[in-house]
């Protein structure tokens, strides 16, 4: 389908949020064949929304901003059009790439979980990393596989391990915003007030698991993908390996992130590992 004017202002309207609020994951995007960028930006512009309503504006009816915004969405995506230009490259891309709504109502839910609750348990927890993580990497994995519509069923389950491993480590390295600053505790049966080594040692045990699933994966992606996914992966394995040689007391206290010289060698390394395939 030809992409109209309006279309391509709206796309690029999402590739300025992107841009905006995560350079690592514009390294990654751009790493991406150029068929599967205008998808991936749409669908990260739609979650930084959604993400900013729920993580930073306290002042306002929150609640309300939320049920509007999911409105929004729904009609964008029935009505293939919206003057918010964010939701209507999201609504293009959900209808281009033919993104299931249960991962859109997932990740939803997900978020209005953020107004809701303060702490998790099991269930909920499990709920929570659905739809705010593999929910979304599930809708990043349509785009990938538009013209292999079969390595979607292939790749679903390690597609959600990665998007799982990202958001528990988000978790890690945002204790203290999220915990100090809102106030919310996603770990089940964590007391950051008192994290131990032994808490610590089995969440970590969790991802490295997830990660190494997920590495089987991004292995079978095709060349337009898989650097752009590993490049994401070896940044947040990065992150991964700093918090882990830090003590528990200190993890509380800080904000965990890779130096720009750093990300370049893990992108330098991504190209040339996408080139030869031997990730």
């Amino acid at each position: 389908m030809k992409l109209t004017l309006y279309d391509k202002i709206s796309l690029r309207c999402s590739r300025v949020v992107t841009t905006g609020y995560s350079t690592s994951f514009t390294l990654g995007i751009k790493t991406l064949a150029l068929r599967h960028r205008n998808g991936i930006y749409a669908i990260y512009g739609f979650v930084r929304l959604a993400d900013e309503i729920v993580d930073t504006f306290f002042d306002h009816r929150q609640r309300e901003m939320l049920d509007r915004f999911r409105h929004d969405t729904e009609e964008a995506i029935a009505n293939r059009v919206s003057s918010n230009t964010v939701l209507h490259s999201f609504q293009w891309a959900v209808n281009t790439y033919g993104i299931d709504r249960e991962f859109i109502d997932a990740f939803l839910r997900s978020m209005e979980m953020d107004l809701e609750l303060k702490s998790h348990d099991q269930n909920s927890y499990n709920d929570y990393i659905y739809g705010s993580a593999e929910a979304v990497g599930l809708m990043c994995l349509k785009v990938f596989c538009r013209e292999n519509p079969g390595c979607f069923d292939r790749l679903r389950e390690p597609a959600r391990k990665l998007g799982s491993a990202f958001q528990k480590v988000n978790f890690l390295r945002d204790i203290r915003s999220d915990y100090i600053d809102r106030g919310r505790v996603y770990f089940p049966g964590v007391d950051f007030s008192r994290f131990s080594e032994a808490d610590k040692k089995l969440i970590e045990a969790d991802i490295a698991d997830e990660f190494r699933d997920a590495l089987a994966g991004i292995r079978h992606l095709d060349r337009g993908s898989r650097g752009g996914v590993y490049l994401a992966y070896s940044y947040y394995v990065a992150l991964f390996d700093k918090i882990r040689k830090t003590p528990p007391e200190a993890v509380t206290g800080r904000r965990f992130r890779i130096s720009d010289g750093r990300k370049l060698l893990l992108l330098v390394k991504a190209v040339v590992w996408d080139i030869t395939g031997m990730i």
